[in-house]
């Protein structure tokens, strides 16, 4: 559901104007999206959204929530010069920046996928499927592992453990460390919370709930 608070309105007008004063003609291959004249195709979350100078809309023409708004904004807006190739894996709280956004992921991305999905693992892989993830080995031992491409350059792991007799099920999402040269931490945390939201079938919520 699009926010209709004058804020949210203030912003995401600011971001379509910022854009559109950007030439992603010769990024194409560096960020994964497609440029025709003034339309940006970005695909997120196994979905191509179109940012254009208007608007920025989904397949069925639909305005989306406004923390993807500005998760595909700044992807095109803090694109590097180059290309990063670092694929090393890492928690969110190892990025260096991440610190006042620790808890407010830890409390709407990783820990409501634990207590959503206990003893209702075959239910989360039907959904890590649904939202194009793919079986992965990261040589973790875990019950579920899934890898989910959120931006053409950012990907999110997903490490699951079904509670036991002993401890309580357990979820774990890494990134791979360039993920922070295309976007900053408050974007990456908000990628943890829409994989979240979206495996839970419920509407992204605004980005204000980081806090």
């Amino acid at each position: 559901m699009t926010s209709k608070a004058p804020v949210f309105e203030q912003i995401y007008q600011d971001y379509l104007a910022r854009v559109a004063g950007l030439d992603l003609t010769g990024k194409q291959d560096l960020l994964g999206i497609r440029v025709e004249a003034q339309t940006v195709f970005i695909p997120f979350f196994n979905e191509t959204f179109t940012v254009t100078p208007q608007d920025i809309s989904d397949h069925k023409a639909r305005r989306p929530p406004h923390s993807v708004c500005v998760i595909l904004c700044q992807y095109l807006l803090l694109s590097p010069d180059r290309p990063d190739d670092d694929r090393q894996l890492v928690t969110y709280r190892d990025f260096r920046d991440a610190a006042p956004y620790v808890q407010g992921f830890d409390n709407t991305a990783r820990k409501p996928v634990a207590r959503a999905f206990a003893g209702r693992i075959a239910e989360l892989a039907a959904g890590c499927r649904h939202l194009g993830g793919t079986p992965c080995d990261i040589g973790i031992s875990c019950d579920l592992s899934y890898m989910f491409e959120a931006l053409p350059r950012v990907q999110i792991y997903l490490i699951f453990n079904d509670a036991d007799e002993d401890f309580p099920a357990d979820c774990s999402l890494l990134f791979e460390k360039q993920a922070a040269r295309y976007l900053d931490m408050e974007c990456l945390a908000m990628i943890g919370m829409v994989l979240t939201q979206r495996l839970a079938g419920k509407d992204t919520p605004d980005m204000a709930t980081l806090a």
